[in-house]
C-alpha cells in the first residue's frame, strides 16, 4: 500500500486493464449523472485534444470525481487526498486506474513530482486547486500546486465550475441525492513560462490568481 510522503518509484502508463476498469467505473458513472442529477456539460469542446492537461474543478462535494471522470472524455488521472490508502483495496484501485495519493497537511513534493510523471504519459491529469471540499459562493485563495505541474510540464490548465454537486452530496450528507449538476470548462489557460528553463516564482502567483478568477467566473454561472 502506498503511503504519501514516502519515496516511491516512478509512475508508468496505465494498463490496458487499468484503462478497461475505468470505463466500467466510467459508464456506471454516466448512468448515474444522467439519471439522478440530470448533468449538462458546456464547453466540452475547449477541451484540449491529443496533448496531456490539468483539469483544475472548484471542489463542493465528493461526487466531483465521479462528475469529472463522466464529463471529460478521456481517461484521467486523479491527485487524491492520501487517507484513501488507509484501505488497502481502495487504494489498490486508484492506483490501477492511474490515480495517486497527496499528503494535504504539508507541501507534499513527492505527489508533485509524480503528477508530473503522470502527465508525461499523455493522460489529462485532476487536481483541485482549492484543496478540500468548500462551501459557499466563492472561490477563495487556491494553492499554487496546479498551476505549477502545468508550468513545468508546459501544458494547459482547463478550469472547471461544477454547479450543483453540493445539492448532490453536501459535505454533512453520507450519501448522494437528486440534484441538477452542470459541468462547465472554461478557457485553458496557457502557462507563461520559457520553453525550458528555470520558471519565475512571479509566472506561478500570476497564473494561480488568472485561474482564481477564471473559476469565480465561471461558477457565478450558477446564478443564471
Amino acid at each position: 500500500m502506498s503511503t504519501p510522503g514516502r519515496d516511491r518509484p516512478p509512475v508508468g502508463p496505465v494498463s490496458r486493464g487499468g484503462r478497461l476498469l475505468y470505463r466500467c467505473f466510467r459508464a456506471v458513472g454516466v448512468l448515474v449523472c444522467r439519471l439522478l442529477w440530470r448533468m449538462q456539460v458546456e464547453g466540452r469542446d475547449r477541451l484540449p485534444t491529443g496533448v496531456p492537461y490539468v483539469v483544475a474543478p472548484v471542489h463542493r462535494s465528493y461526487v466531483d470525481f465521479v462528475v469529472i471522470g463522466v464529463a471529460v472524455p478521456r481517461l484521467c488521472r486523479y491527485m487524491v487526498k492520501g487517507t484513501v490508502w488507509r484501505s488497502a483495496l481502495a487504494g489498490r484501485l486508484a492506483e490501477f486506474v492511474g490515480s495517486f495519493p497527496v499528503d494535504r497537511d504539508r507541501a507534499d513534493r513527492t505527489s508533485l513530482r509524480i503528477a508530473l510523471q503522470a502527465l508525461e504519459q499523455g493522460d489529462p491529469l485532476v487536481m483541485f486547486p482549492e484543496g478540500r471540499r468548500k462551501e459557499g459562493p466563492f472561490v477563495e485563495e487556491l494553492f499554487d500546486g496546479p498551476v505549477w505541474v502545468a508550468s513545468r510540464a508546459r501544458c494547459p490548465i482547463v478550469p472547471v465550475a461544477l454547479i450543483g454537486t453540493e445539492e448532490a452530496m453536501p459535505i454533512d450528507r453520507p450519501r448522494p441525492r437528486p440534484a441538477r449538476v452542470r459541468v462547465v470548462f472554461g478557457e485553458p489557460i496557457y502557462p507563461d513560462v520559457p520553453v525550458d528553463g528555470r520558471i519565475a516564482r512571479a509566472s506561478i502567483t500570476t497564473g494561480t490568481a488568472e485561474l482564481q478568477r477564471s473559476l469565480q467566473e465561471l461558477y457565478d454561472l450558477r446564478l443564471r
